[in-house]
């Protein structure tokens, strides 16, 4: 998988434990910045990874600022992302198996390296379940392209992908 990971500056110290073990779990990684613990703003490096992820130039991405709220936020407002930010592994999974997230956000001053890692591991391994899960998805993308006729469209469609099939 390539993955695109960026942080800022209170971020820093904790993004090359992550891109290593990105690396030993074989994935192909490309670091945005930032690239020292002197002050920046967090939305710079929300934007870089949410614009190459949406262009479809990375699989997923991994943001990490402070508290991981942030810099979670902007990349949100980029159309196309579905950002999370979990500090745990159980929201983490689901955020991947019911809303098919693309970037993962987390704090360096609320979890330590070896947390993060688990919260990467159940991320990337969880795969999007589709189904009733499918038509939310599809809702909050045409909310956040800002389609109100597309999202009614999608609200009120019976079309057979968006039912689960047992």
């Amino acid at each position: 998988m390539k993955i695109a990971i960026g942080s800022d500056h209170v971020g820093y110290e904790l993004k090359p434990t992550i891109i290593e073990y990105l690396k030993e779990l074989g994935h192909e990684v490309t670091d945005f910045g930032a690239y020292s613990t002197q002050r920046t703003d967090y939305p710079i490096y929300g934007k870089k990874v949410a614009k190459e992820v949406a262009a479809g130039h990375f699989d997923r991405g991994i943001l990490i600022c402070g508290t991981g709220v942030g810099i979670t936020i902007s990349a949100n407002k980029v159309a196309g992302i579905r950002a999370v930010v979990c500090s745990e592994p159980y929201s983490a999974e689901l955020s991947r198996r019911h809303n098919n997230t693309n970037i993962l956000g987390f704090g360096s001053r609320v979890i330590g390296p070896e947390l993060a890692k688990m919260i990467v591991k159940v991320w990337l391994d969880a795969e999007f379940e589709g189904g009733r899960h499918e038509r939310r998805v599809d809702e909050m993308d045409a909310i956040g392209n800002n389609d109100d006729q597309a999202f009614e469209a999608i609200r009120t469609s019976e079309d057979d992908k968006y039912l689960d099939h047992c």
